[in-house]
């Protein structure tokens, strides 16, 4: 009989829809959990409130040029982004927790495709644009969640100063 044998591979693969479901439900709604409508790290910008550009490569060498960036609170940012490479990278924007929970989703669903507003994906020679606004001072890191780049070390961070501190660009 193979009757049990459809069973468990049935509740595994409810199990896994279920995973899946969770953690896509929690990276396309983490914002909520600032409680004001924006992510802890910041908010999709205007264009017409850009206060900077700063372009942004992507390569195959698994790393960001550049990789560190300062900025200061309420700042938005254009930014331009390359893909030097020979195989699909992205920026994603989080914090360290949302990052990781994200990267763990790509490694089970290599195919998951994104449209939130705070990532853009690109293939080989793409370059596209990003404009997000940063609300908080502290720490905003991105990363490359594509299977196998983070784990290379293609992250980054945006260190985000208090508007009225001394901060310079």
């Amino acid at each position: 009989m193979k009757l049990p044998h459809t069973r468990n591979l049935l509740a595994a693969t409810l199990f896994a829809v279920a995973s899946f479901n969770v953690a896509a439900q929690a990276m396309s709604h983490h914002h909520e959990a600032a409680g004001h409508g924006e992510d802890v790290f910041g908010q999709p910008g205007a264009a017409g409130k850009i206060t900077r550009t700063v372009k942004v490569d992507m390569s195959d060498n698994m790393r960001f040029t550049p990789e560190k960036l300062q900025v200061k609170t309420g700042d938005t940012i254009r930014f331009v982004v390359s893909n030097s490479g020979k195989i699909r990278h992205e920026l994603v924007f989080g914090t360290e927790a949302q990052l990781k929970a994200h990267y763990a989703a790509m490694l089970k669903n290599p195919e998951m495709e994104h449209a939130d507003d705070n990532q853009i994906s690109l293939a080989p020679g793409q370059r596209g644009e990003l404009i997000w606004q940063f609300t908080h001072a502290g720490t905003v890191n991105f990363a490359c969640l594509q299977p196998g780049h983070y784990d290379a070390g293609m992250k980054g961070s945006v260190t985000v100063a208090a508007a009225d501190g001394t901060h310079k660009h």
